[in-house]
């Protein structure tokens, strides 16, 4: 059964539950080796909306994962997400067409070309941006939809809140945007919609379900970090912004020279060679390149490709000190592991009741 039929309750209708046929306007987004089908099942079953990370899914699985979805929930609404420079990418933007998906997303996104022969097939454009004028061109490029991040967000982010992000937006944007950053909970959806938002995305909490695939370890690694201090920003991984909580790995990185950055980065890509049939000797010419050119630019290089498998490691081998654990700042708020469904429940219950407070307040005020 379509969830786009079952949106009774007016009060949740946005542009964003019309347009993708959700329920309520909330987004789990693509998180790497998390958001998988199991995940995006139970969304869609919860009433939010999905997307499938297509960015870390083999390429040999995107189909079968997609089709998993489909076949379990009755529906093609939910989304993928892809990055250009991936070498699956083409296979993506086909399988999204032939299965009419409802939505993509992606951060380094495709051409105009390619955003129209989405629109024409029907799949919703809806590019992650941290900046006004990211989100300014995503729109001028086709983009249907916009979810802006704010800095408090987990994964690469940007450094300005979403509390000034968002009207930022809002007043250079006519599309609907949808807010991410920093929220796990009803009052942060009310909050959004208040703000003049048409739905809120979540990453970090819904990695902290019981319906995510993520090893128990790791999970518990975030339900033990209580101080926001702890989650920290990084540029070391690959010279981006990258937000996450601090572990030994990251700690050494950091404090390590450029020779010995390069060195941790060939060290970790060892998993990442035996993946792509990297030889021994390209390893050491790539050393020596970078001990006579710039070690510190190499070793970001190095790293930036083995980007995922260093969540790889944290997100599937379950050894949340040996690789990077992406965070948003609200993990340390969070401290229990609920199913999608009971959480998606308990955001609905609390913002229903931050709304009629709301409306009591004014009401109250109307007749003083």
């Amino acid at each position: 059964m379509s969830t786009e039929s079952s949106n009774t309750d007016g009060r949740w209708n946005t542009p964003l539950t019309k347009a993708l046929g959700c329920r309520y306007p909330i987004i789990q987004t693509a998180m790497g080796w998390v958001s998988d089908a199991n995940l995006v099942i139970a969304t869609t079953r919860a009433g939010g909306f999905g997307f499938l990370a297509g960015a870390t899914i083999a390429s040999e699985d995107v189909e079968g994962e997609i089709k998993k979805v489909i076949d379990a929930t009755g529906t093609s609404n939910f989304g993928l997400n892809f990055h250009m420079f991936q070498e699956n990418a083409q296979q993506c933007l086909d399988l999204a067409i032939e299965y009419k998906l409802r939505a993509v997303s992606y951060g380094r996104g495709p051409d105009q070309a390619t955003i129209a022969r989405l629109k024409a097939a029907g799949v919703l454009c809806i590019p992650t941006v941290g900046a006004v004028k990211h989100a300014i061109k995503a729109v001028e490029l086709g983009a249907d939809m916009v979810t802006i991040q704010g800095g408090e967000g987990g994964g690469h982010t940007g450094s300005v809140p979403s509390s000034i992000l968002l009207p930022q937006v809002l007043n250079a944007v006519s599309v609907p945007v949808i807010c991410a950053g920093g929220f796990s909970c009803g009052r942060g959806l009310a909050s959004v919609l208040a703000a003049g938002a048409d739905g809120m995305a979540m990453g970090t909490r819904f990695l902290l379900t019981s319906d995510a695939p993520t090893p128990k370890i790791t999970q518990q690694r975030y339900l033990d970090t209580h101080d926001v201090a702890d989650i920290r920003i990084s540029t070391a991984v690959d010279g981006m912004r990258h937000r996450m909580i601090n572990n030994p790995f990251i700690d050494e990185l950091e404090r390590s020279s450029g020779m010995k950055r390069l060195w941790l980065a060939l060290r970790s890509a060892r998993q990442w060679k035996k993946e792509t049939g990297m030889t021994l000797s390209h390893m050491m010419k790539v050393f020596f390149k970078g001990f006579r050119e710039d070690p510190t630019a190499v070793a970001t290089l190095i790293m930036s490709a083995n980007q995922p498998v260093l969540i790889q490691k944290s997100m599937v081998d379950g050894n949340p000190d040996a690789g990077i654990l992406p965070s948003g700042q609200v993990a340390a708020a969070i401290n229990d592991l609920p199913s999608v469904e009971t959480l998606i429940n308990e955001i609905i219950t609390q913002a229903d009741t931050c709304i009629e407070q709301l409306i009591t307040r004014r009401s109250n005020r109307s007749a003083e």
